[in-house]
């Protein structure tokens, strides 16, 4: 009898934890349902309306359709994201918007890179155009938060908060003393000295390659930095150079006697700022509109039946359909194909910004660029980094769009094949043992280090693959292969420094690349359309709702560290040689 009301017990709550998880997948859908509906909705806009941008918060390619939203336990950090194409989109619209006075810009640490910072700074920049004015404020500013707002017409900090600005430093993580702990050795076949992805899995410091290029990544990052903010702020370039390397704004008083900002101010004396430039009495209320419902109000860019087609390649490269995050080889070649069979299509912008990844991917891609390129014009445009297969799949293109901070080249290809036996046999008492048909049959087994002729023949596909890579490269930046291997080698470039060399042709941005795809196209009147579709959030709910919570609480649980997660999850999941950019550093 005991037994029997065990199992009934057991019975009982398997059934009503099964009830709990289909009420709880039911509310996410219905959610999400709901979300979606809202999405649609138009916002509408008070006369005399201050447009409200907040930065804080992913700004991605595309704005994501999320419907987690406005639930937090999958939502995180995402449920205020917004495109870069909505923001310029918006930021465009809202110059000619009579109902619209002025900017209210509020920014303290962006989540995005400095070649998407460019973009919308760019674009505050062109709204003063309009003689409206733009006013920043935040109680602390991180050096990518103060380089954005340093576009406004007015920079206010909070009385006690702080500026920070200090120059630039990046940070490389290394695991191969962790590797050596717990008896793991990763096997490297690489080609070229500078592609030093591999680097934090066999060393413990930056080779003198990789010193030399992450030098000139960073200062030119810097060099961009400090231009643009001296033009806007009427600041010598050395003055700033100077501030920052003795670090000079050390107190609120400091940013105001330097005259990086124009005044010390509370909140209630940036309302009532705001309330005298939209034209409001200081006892009405401000007219308000965020930038993320304004975004709501975007239509189809331009008119008539020529369109232009923007090809959306973000995230790392890989084989299968990908998602909005990652470039699935079949997804974005899709793509591609049916905008070069449209004739209603004139010309494409490949609009790239990943690190690489798949090599075979890469190449996948690449094909149907040089298809399109027979059939209609092709501009690539280049956002924070399109280096490695990110170059790879643009290097075709007719002509290449880069921010003077946009991170490319990375010419070059390798492998990893982790070495588990000392870990599995040593420390874990595991052995292997089987039985093959060939020498190679095993070959890439991860329970044993390589023999000198597997080394041997990967180290001959890779330089296989080199040779490839260099040969696309130099047919369609119209070079020598000599040349191209002379800065390849896995060189990273900063979009200055690729004009000059020729792997890009200028700097310019996002909507310069899809004018001039339009003007090589011979066409005035177009529409902008884009590919591919955004992924329905609902389609994929039940697929992607675990890794999302997951995420979360390892997000959550990490902290900071998650980054390092990250990177070690990234190596153990790739499979095939890989085109990848060569490091991740931390710009602090």
């Amino acid at each position: 009898m005991r037994e029997f009301f065990k199992y009934l017990f057991a019975s009982m709550l398997g059934f009503f934890l099964s009830i709990v998880i289909l009420f709880f997948i039911c509310f996410i859908i219905i959610a999400a349902a709901i979300s979606s509906v809202d999405d649609d909705k138009t916002v509408s806009v008070d006369t005399n309306s201050v447009l409200y941008l907040n930065l804080d918060q992913a700004i991605t390619e595309r704005t994501p359709k999320n419907p987690f939203g406005n639930l937090p336990i999958v939502g995180g950090e995402e449920k205020d994201g917004i495109g870069l194409n909505d923001l310029l989109k918006s930021i465009q619209r809202a110059k000619n918007d009579d109902n619209v006075k002025c900017i209210y810009l509020n920014v303290s640490s962006p989540n995005a890179g400095f070649a998407t910072m460019r973009e919308v700074r760019n674009a505050l920049i062109d709204f003063k155009k309009s003689h409206k004015k733009i006013l920043a404020y935040s109680e602390v500013y991180t050096q990518g938060a103060y380089y954005i707002a340093s576009a406004a017409d007015k920079v206010y900090l909070n009385p006690e908060g702080a500026l920070e600005f200090k120059g630039f430093s990046s940070e490389l993580t290394f695991f191969k003393g962790t590797l050596e702990k717990v008896g793991v050795e990763m096997q490297v076949i690489r080609v070229g000295n500078y592609k030093s992805a591999v680097e934090p899995f066999i060393l413990d410091k930056m080779s003198d390659y990789n010193r030399k290029q992450v030098t000139a990544y960073v200062g030119g990052l810097y060099n961009t930095f400090l231009t643009d903010i001296s033009q806007t702020r009427d600041i010598q370039k050395d003055s700033l150079y100077s501030i920052a390397d003795n670090y000079k704004i050390r107190a609120p008083k400091d940013a105001l006697g330097f005259k990086m900002i124009d005044g010390l101010k509370y909140k209630d004396e940036i309302l009532e700022e705001l309330k005298a430039l939209s034209g409001k009495t200081k006892k009405q209320a401000i007219s308000s509109v965020s930038i993320n419902d304004y975004a709501k109000n975007n239509s189809s860019t331009g008119s008539g039946k020529d369109k232009v087609a923007v090809i959306y390649a973000n995230g790392e490269i890989t084989g299968g359909e990908g998602s909005d995050n990652q470039i699935g080889s079949e997804r974005i070649s899709r793509a591609i194909r049916k905008a070069r069979l449209d004739d209603d299509i004139k010309a494409i912008v490949l609009r790239v910004n990943s690190p690489g990844g798949s090599a075979l991917a890469s190449d996948v891609i690449w094909r149907e660029i040089v298809l399109a390129k027979k059939e209609k014009p092709v501009i690539a445009s280049f956002g924070d980094v399109a280096a490695s297969g990110g170059y790879y799949i643009g290097c075709a293109a007719d002509s290449i769009f880069v921010q003077p901070n946009t991170i490319t080249g990375s010419i070059g290809v390798f492998g990893i094949i982790p070495n588990f036996q000392n870990l599995m046999t040593n420390k874990l008492g595991i052995t292997f043992d089987g039985v093959k048909t060939g020498k190679y049959a095993d070959i890439m087994a991860t329970n044993r280090p390589m023999t000198a002729g597997e080394r041997f023949i990967i180290q001959n596909e890779l330089n296989r693959i080199y040779s490839g890579f260099v040969s696309r490269v130099a047919d369609g930046r119209k070079k020598s292969k000599a040349y191209i291997d002379s800065i390849g080698g896995g060189h990273v470039w900063i979009g200055t420094d690729a004009v000059q060399i020729g792997l890009a042709d200028r700097i310019g941005s996002f909507n310069d690349a899809i004018k001039a795809a339009a003007k090589k196209a011979k066409i005035k009147e177009y529409r902008v359309v884009e590919y591919p579709d955004v992924i329905d959030p609902l389609k994929s709910l039940l697929e992607e709702s675990t890794d999302k919570i997951k995420t979360y609480y390892t997000k959550q649980e990490l902290g900071d560290n998650y980054i390092l997660y990250q990177q070690m999850k990234k190596v153990m999941a790739s499979s095939g040689i890989q085109a990848r950019m060569p490091f991740e550093a931390i710009i602090k």
